[in-house]
């Protein structure tokens, strides 16, 4: 078993990246400017204030970072309290993890609101630790959020594993030495060194997990 599981959310435990997509189509529109798909696939996995930035610059709406990451999040946390659209076999594994005693972490992107509006539906101990992107100095694809999860767990971070969704998460928990399972949702992944790509969470135990991890290309 890894020492601890390091949980990317957007895309990986639930699928709100669809209300995130949303959230930029309403809020540009509304601010007079021009939002697009393949816009909006650029975003997805990056800190939000790098993506509020690269909002502003493609849609010229004339808002500051904060009032777009304000914006954003108000939304998709509304939404998220509506329903939570769960990934296709994450609490599965996640509640076979806790069962066995291995720790999770939250490493995500999105703040500690919208982090714990999903937390807080889970059983109690599902995460015993939370890395949120109003936490961090530098967001992924930055090492940081990953060392930081292993460093408040106490472990290293090679002896866990990490799931995500996006290249840009996929890099940062390789570059933090954390052997990682890749699970493509909104974007394809490319092939990662330290990463190994399967098609869903579906069926995927704790057992399975090292195994999958440890098939993974070496880190030159």
């Amino acid at each position: 078993m890894p020492a601890a599981v390091l949980w990317d959310m957007d895309g990986t435990l639930v699928d709100t990246e669809p209300y995130w997509m949303a959230a930029e189509f309403d809020l540009v529109e509304a601010n007079g400017g021009v939002w697009t798909e393949e816009f909006a696939h650029e975003l997805v996995g990056n800190a939000l204030e790098v993506s509020a930035q690269i909002i502003i610059d493609r849609s010229g709406i004339d808002l500051s970072v904060a009032e777009v990451v304000d914006g954003l999040i108000g939304q998709v946390v509304a939404r998220v309290r509506q329903e939570i659209p769960w990934r296709p076999g994450a609490r599965e594994l996640l509640a076979e993890l806790t069962g066995l005693g291995v720790p999770s972490a939250l490493v995500t992107m999105s703040w500690r609101s919208l982090a714990d509006a999903v937390v807080t539906t889970l059983p109690e101990g599902s995460f015993a630790v939370l890395v949120t992107g109003d936490e961090v100095v530098h967001g992924k694809p930055h090492p940081e959020p990953y060392l930081t999860a292993a460093r408040r767990l106490g472990v290293e971070p090679g002896d866990c594993v990490a799931i995500e969704d996006s290249p840009t998460g996929v890099r940062s928990a390789t570059a933090a030495g954390v052997p990682t399972l890749a699970v493509p949702h909104i974007v394809p992944i490319p092939q990662i060194a330290g990463s190994m790509r399967i098609g869903s969470l579906v069926g995927v135990t704790a057992a399975d997990l090292t195994a999958l991890t440890g098939a993974a290309p070496a880190v030159p």
